[in-house]
């Protein structure tokens, strides 16, 4: 195992105040065959932090008929105000990843799937000029400190190793983490995706391995089948980390709880830190896997599910 250690992230600012920024599509690129890069630009955007990393923020799309004319921006306490809407008049909301931000622009990679959710159907219909909102953290209200800001959960701390494992929902924020590590960083990266079309370009550093997992479904490759597949045989075939017993796991109902727990900042050196993100039921199964059978510890396990089969999130 390499002795090579990754740095601490750098300290970012410990307060800081979400606020809601208005956009507007200034380009729609196609990204293999199921990815779509929509840039978004205001002048407003100019006070939006952008913390890099796997950063995620809250897209805010348009009601058909009503567009964002019902979406509460201007008041503090927005949140409990849509809340409050009448479904009628409640404009979607959901997370994405933030894949590069440019002083007035901000780029979002779309998995794009069928008209199954609202943010699909947007993003499959995108064009110049359309209009959203997004919610991000304020830079004009930062205090220096050393707190990570909410929405960015890659904390690896210093470790030695580290492996990041997700589907195609998960790819824009493995890609932002792999081209925001150290020169010294090494370990793993694997992405499902859903063909090999999908298989975008990215910057790594040296010692970090870049593996895209494309699926077959023509021949019967399930969702997150070589995901688990490639993470089993990789962690096996490493050393395993001294951990003595293995730490417990809850259960997880992945239809009634919210799958996702992020690791302490102050967790000193690991051998191995690992982030995996995407569809739930596939996340649990390879959460489970790491901390019984490989032996990590609880804390050296970031895991988000992303979405969940059978739901429409997206």
């Amino acid at each position: 195992m390499s002795s090579s250690r990754i740095a601490p992230s750098a300290p970012r600012p410990s307060q800081v105040r979400f606020a809601s920024f208005g956009a507007t599509v200034c380009r729609v690129v196609p990204l293999g065959s199921n990815f779509a890069r929509i840039t978004l630009a205001s002048d407003e955007l100019a006070d939006f932090h952008a913390a890099g990393l796997d950063q995620r923020v809250k897209l805010v799309f348009p009601l058909e008929g009503v567009g964002l004319s019902t979406f509460p921006r201007e008041r503090d306490d927005w949140y409990a105000a849509w809340r409050e809407l009448d479904d009628c008049d409640r404009c979607p909301m959901r997370t994405y990843t933030v894949r590069a931000a440019r002083g007035r622009e901000i780029d979002i990679d779309f998995a794009l799937h069928d008209d199954s959710g609202p943010a699909t159907r947007w993003a499959n219909r995108a064009e110049v000029g359309q209009e959203l909102v997004i919610i991000g953290p304020d830079a004009r209200t930062l205090v220096a400190g050393d707190a990570p800001i909410a929405g960015v959960e890659f904390r690896p701390g210093a470790a030695r190793r580290i492996l990041l494992a997700g589907d195609e929902t998960a790819a824009p924020a493995i890609c932002s983490i792999l081209e925001s590590l150290p020169a010294s960083a090494s370990g793993q990266a694997f992405v499902e995706v859903a063909s090999a079309a999908d298989i975008l370009p990215t910057t790594a550093p040296v010692g970090m391995t870049v593996t895209w997992l494309p699926r077959d479904t023509r021949q019967g490759g399930a969702h997150g089948e070589s995901l688990g597949r490639a993470v089993r045989a990789w962690v096996s075939e490493m050393a395993a980390p001294d951990t003595g017993a293995a730490d417990s796991v809850p259960e997880v109902n992945v239809d009634t709880e919210i799958l996702w727990e992020i690791p302490q900042t102050d967790a000193g050196t690991r051998e191995l830190y690992a982030w995996i993100a995407g569809e739930a039921g596939c996340i649990k199964e390879l959460r489970r896997f790491l901390v019984r059978e490989a032996g990590l510890h609880r804390d050296d396990v970031a895991f988000m599910g992303y979405w969940r089969a059978g739901r429409s999130e997206n």
